[in-house]
């Protein structure tokens, strides 16, 4: 007697991201192609074309889906503008190096998803908020977005130098101070700070003094 067949899986583009994004995990960004994410979705390949026609789709669909968890989140939540904007910088930043597989995505498609877009207009409404006029807050946040986006793309590309930040930090700190004094006075001297160029300090006072300085504060 056959044995009656299992259960079917459900699929829809959230189970797909969901494969996609343990994918990364697992195998970084040159693991990430359609057969591997259908295989670890648990489809045949052809199932992941009903939503998504190409890999570059899945990847703004997965970068989009972490924009929305991670980011949205703070900025749809009580406190001053500019706390939202600290809490939504600290969000993404904690979500994106959980998975350091996906920043590799950031600069490989543009943000136009519906997350994406969301985000944007909150960030706007924020820095309207803070007294800024429509043409001033998308100049702003255009420099804002930049900032929280290109330090996580350089603090996921440092991850590879070490398993820990403070074996990173370490690692920054002996190689500065083995540098020639008389040939980089500067560098050596703010050795201590620049080794931890790549940590949430760093970034919120980028952030801190980026927001001052737009807003007159």
């Amino acid at each position: 007697m056959p044995g009656r067949p299992g259960p079917r899986r459900t699929l829809s583009p959230e189970a797909i991201t969901d494969a996609a994004l343990r994918l990364l995990d697992e195998g970084g960004a040159e693991a990430l192609s359609m057969r591997g994410i259908a295989a670890a979705a648990g489809v045949a390949p052809n199932a992941i074309y009903t939503y998504f026609p190409d890999k570059a789709a899945v990847v703004r669909a997965v970068f989009d889906r972490l924009l929305g968890r991670h980011g949205i989140p703070p900025l749809t939540g009580p406190g001053r503008w500019d706390e939202r904007l600290r809490g939504a910088a600290v969000g993404l930043r904690e979500g994106v190096l959980a998975h350091p597989g996906s920043a590799a995505l950031l600069m490989s498609a543009p943000l136009d998803g519906p997350e994406a877009l969301r985000l944007g207009e909150l960030v706007l409404d924020a820095l309207g908020e803070a007294g800024l006029d429509r043409e001033t807050a998308a100049r702003a946040s255009y420099s804002v977005i930049v900032h929280v986006l290109g330090s996580i793309a350089l603090e996921a590309a440092d991850q590879g130098a070490a398993p820990s930040e403070a074996e990173r930090i370490g690692g920054r700190r002996a190689g500065l101070a083995a540098l020639p004094a008389d040939r980089y006075p500067r560098t050596v001297a703010a050795a201590d700070v620049i080794a931890r160029y790549n940590t949430v300090e760093q970034y919120l006072w980028g952030l801190d003094r980026l927001l001052a300085g737009i807003t007159g504060c």
